[in-house]
């Protein structure tokens, strides 16, 4: 590693941020007639007209802003932005009834789908925490204890553990299969664990210390392979695996079958998953003031394997996904997977010092700057090929938003950073 070939790669992290990314979304995403955020873009930037606002996308570019305010890495009125998004959340979303949010309203904040689905809600606590960590606001503190007791109240598993995670308006549980109501993910409970570190930064409580540290252990002892300490992404409710399906209330766009099960049914891992577990578990232990040395084992495990599978060496970036034991079953390149490998990466290099690490890092940040941004607007591709052809084009969606691509240059600005002063 040499200090020119940081400064080099930290100037494109920092100009792509300021002057491209950052843009995109102020320019457009504030909707100053109905409140709250437009998410829905096309490849030129052009508003769809898509009437919806999901939990997913408000709390998510909620969480944008506020993080971008305290980074103190960007100027602008981004608590006046971010102020925007909570009046909205906390008006037009809120279920004053039976407590915490609805799914999704309309633009005009009708509420079109009214359950209550915990991966959401994880993203609340977690904006909400990052904004009043950001703004001093109260409210934000608040309502993501709010959410976290109703989390406890209603989802928590008492007898197995972990949190159920689809709820009926009422917080009564969903059905099976489809529904999720017999389902446990990685997905969520790692979510949870990063709302939760946010939640105990904000607040400082011991219960939420105790519950941060809760999940933690479930991720390390019922969720991650026991051998090759991968991600399993879905279980039973007695943590026996489970063939991965697809919910008929989705929070993303999974590539499945048309019958909506994956063709490898449980043997099937994440590689942006396992960076994203592993640099959030890091950042957990950071919080909570605990030594990272206790988790090198499985922290070096976790990105060894993400390293040897999922980085293509040949044509740049990090694959989706493959078998826990190794090797690769789906070779398109996601936007959001290159974002959490990024920032993983630069963590297992300030760790273990091993230039593979800093080499992996280098091969996905020139694949996302030479083929993922989409130059003419500043917003990356959501989906590519192998090759970096773009598959798919728009660059908003109630499921592709910021949080993913700023978050991951505000972390890597600030790691290079940290990189520069020790070479």
């Amino acid at each position: 590693m040499k200090r020119e070939e940081i400064v080099s790669l930290k100037a494109e992290v920092e100009n792509h941020l300021k002057n491209e990314l950052l843009p995109f979304w102020t320019s457009r995403m504030i909707d100053r007639v109905n409140g709250g955020y437009i998410t829905h873009f096309d490849r030129h930037g052009r508003d769809t007209g898509e009437d919806e606002k999901s939990l997913i996308s408000q709390t998510r570019s909620l969480y944008t802003l506020s993080s971008a305010l305290r980074s103190g890495f960007v100027e602008g009125d981004y608590k006046g932005m971010a102020c925007h998004g909570v009046e909205f959340l906390l008006e037009k979303m809120w279920d004053r009834e039976y407590g915490g949010f609805y799914w999704m309203a309309d633009r005009r904040g009708n509420i079109k789908i009214d359950k209550k689905i915990i991966y959401g809600h994880s993203f609340a606590i977690y904006s909400l925490s990052e904004y009043s960590l950001a703004t001093g606001d109260s409210r934000g503190c608040d309502y993501a204890c709010r959410v976290f007791d109703l989390i406890q109240k209603y989802c928590a598993d008492t007898f197995y553990g972990g949190y159920w995670e689809m709820f009926n308006r009422n917080w009564t549980l969903c059905g099976p299969g489809s529904q999720g109501g017999d389902r446990k993910t990685l997905d969520v409970h790692m979510h949870l664990m990063e709302a939760f570190t946010t939640l105990y930064e904000c607040t400082g409580e011991e219960v939420h210390r105790r519950k941060l540290i809760e999940v933690i252990n479930l991720l390390l002892k019922r969720i991650m392979h026991p051998v090759y300490r991968t991600g399993i992404p879905q279980f039973f409710g007695d943590w026996s695996i489970a063939p991965q399906i697809k919910f008929d209330i989705i929070w993303g766009w999974d590539r499945f079958t048309g019958e909506g099960v994956k063709p490898n049914l449980t043997d099937n891992t994440c590689y942006g998953h396992n960076a994203e577990f592993a640099w959030l578990l890091i950042h957990a232990l950071e919080i909570l003031k605990e030594p990272v040395e206790n988790y090198k084992d499985d922290l070096r495990k976790i990105f060894d394997h993400t390293v040897d599978n999922g980085i293509d060496w040949e044509y740049g970036g990090v694959f989706v996904e493959g078998p826990h034991a190794g090797g690769v079953s789906d070779r398109e390149k996601e936007f959001w997977q290159q974002a959490e490998v990024l920032i993983g990466l630069l963590d297992a290099y300030m760790i273990f010092k091993d230039e593979k690490f800093w080499e992996a890092y280098k091969n996905v940040h020139r694949f996302v700057f030479d083929k993922m941004i989409n130059r003419e607007v500043g917003e990356w591709f959501p989906l590519m090929t192998r090759e970096g052809e773009p598959i798919w084009t728009h660059m908003g969606h109630s499921w592709k938003i910021n949080y993913h691509t700023v978050r991951a240059m505000i972390q890597c600005l600030g790691k290079l950073n940290q990189l520069l002063e020790k070479v």
